[in-house]
C-alpha cells in the first residue's frame, strides 16, 4: 500500500495536488496537511513499523508556526530511528537559490519543486520513484 503525505498550509495548493492525483492509481493513501509536526510525531511513534508509515511526502518550505524547515530539521533527527527510508520532496515558491542548497544537504531530500507542482513534474517524480526509470 502506498502512502502519500502532502503538508502545505495553502488550501489551493492542496486542491491542486489533488486534482492532480484524481483518477491515478499512484498512491492507495493520500494525507493533506498543515501539521509537519504531528507527521513526525506519527512516524516517532511508529519508526518501528515501516508499513504505517509514509513512503513519500511533500513539505512546503515557507510555512507559519512550524515550517518546513522545521520538518526537515526534526526529521534529520530522526531518520536513523525510521526503518524505512523516506523520500521527501520540498516544494516551495521561493526564488532564492540558497534555498534550495540548502534543502539538498539533506540526504532524505529528493528534490526542491517551485510552485505550482504541475502533473508533468509529479508523473516524473512517481516514475522515477517506484519504477526506476
Amino acid at each position: 500500500m502506498r502512502k502519500l503525505v502532502f503538508i502545505d498550509d495553502d488550501p489551493i495548493d492542496h486542491f491542486l495536488m489533488k486534482h492532480i492525483l484524481r483518477g491515478k492509481n499512484y498512491f492507495d493513501t493520500t494525507t493533506y496537511t498543515i501539521y509537519g509536526s504531528l507527521v513526525l510525531d506519527y512516524m516517532e511513534e511508529h519508526k518501528s513499523e515501516p508499513e504505517k508509515l509514509p513512503d513519500m511526502i511533500f513539505v512546503d518550505l515557507n510555512m507559519p508556526l512550524f515550517g518546513g524547515w522545521d520538518f526537515l530539521k526534526r526529521m534529520d533527527q530522526m531518520q536513523h530511528e525510521i526503518e524505512k527510508d523516506i523520500p521527501v520532496y520540498v516544494i516551495s515558491s521561493s526564488l532564492r537559490p540558497d534555498d534550495r542548497a540548502t534543502t539538498s544537504m539533506y540526504s532524505f531530500v529528493q528534490d526542491f519543486i517551485s510552485k505550482p507542482v504541475d502533473s508533468i513534474e509529479i508523473e516524473r517524480i512517481v516514475s522515477n520513484q517506484y519504477t526506476g526509470s
